[in-house]
């Protein structure tokens, strides 16, 4: 019995760590996408691109860890649409070389929803 508890928890916590890659990967193009169609919005470099997807991918996880809430432009109202704004403009303190204005993530919030929701399968920002 004991080996198939700690079974189901390994498999749990792979579970886990294929859902944040999973996240980090689509964000990386979701982002770049948008950032190349946002006015004010700007991702120096492919390294930069990366981080900034890390960062969003962890900001995500913690904020629906702790909260619930996901950050979502479409399907999660006006409170999903919100945070994903929140969180593009703060990843700008996080990592150098990424610069986004307000405005420009009011715009990018949307951008990156139609995108997210045009792609298939259930990722999240």
């Amino acid at each position: 019995m004991n080996n198939n508890n700690s079974s189901a928890e390994s498999n749990s916590s792979m579970n886990t760590v294929g859902q944040l890659i999973g996240r980090f990967v689509v964000a990386a193009i979701i982002l770049g996408i948008t950032a190349f169609f946002t006015p004010g919005f700007s991702i120096n470099n492919i390294w930069t691109l990366a981080i900034s997807a890390l960062v969003l991918t962890v900001m995500d996880y913690l904020i629906v860890k702790f909260t619930g809430l996901h950050a979502m432009a479409f399907g999660k109202g006006f409170v999903g649409f919100v945070l994903a704004v929140v969180i593009l403009y703060a990843t700008q303190f996080f990592v150098a070389g990424y610069t986004i204005s307000w405005m420009a993530a009011i715009i990018g919030a949307l951008i990156y929803g139609i995108i997210d929701y045009i792609m298939p399968g259930e990722q999240r920002m």
